[in-house]
């Protein structure tokens, strides 16, 4: 399994609460820890991983947990597309990603302009 993080380390490096890595165990069903026999959460550099990038949709990109959790289950789906050969379904998963990014950016510039009064 490689090296292992109690909850503690695992927030410590990544600048979080205990508390929003155990909540966010709700909300991300890829994010599982492992349990020792008292119950006590492993996680693994994989999950940790994981949670950077969870981390950056939420904090950095401002995605609603909603948003991430889509944004990940479609990245997943254009992974498992890749690894069986499909490029077609691989380019259509991609093309309706950047036609969301696309829109939300186009979205973002439309309430930065409404906000200034232009």
């Amino acid at each position: 399994m490689g090296r292992t993080y109690r909850i503690g380390q695992a927030a410590r490096k990544l600048g979080l609460n205990t508390s929003v890595l155990r909540y966010w165990e709700t909300e991300f069903p890829q994010l599982q820890p492992v349990r020792t026999r008292k119950g006590q959460r492993l996680y693994t550099d994989e999950h940790l991983e994981l949670l950077a990038v969870i981390q950056g949709l939420l904090h950095e990109q401002g995605m609603t947990i909603e948003g991430a959790r889509r944004k990940l289950e479609r990245d997943e789906q254009i992974v498992a597309a890749r690894e069986a050969g499909d490029e077609e379904t691989c380019a259509s998963l991609e093309l309706e990603e950047l036609r969301r990014s696309v829109a939300s950016e186009l979205l973002a510039m439309k309430r930065l302009l409404e906000g200034n009064g232009a």
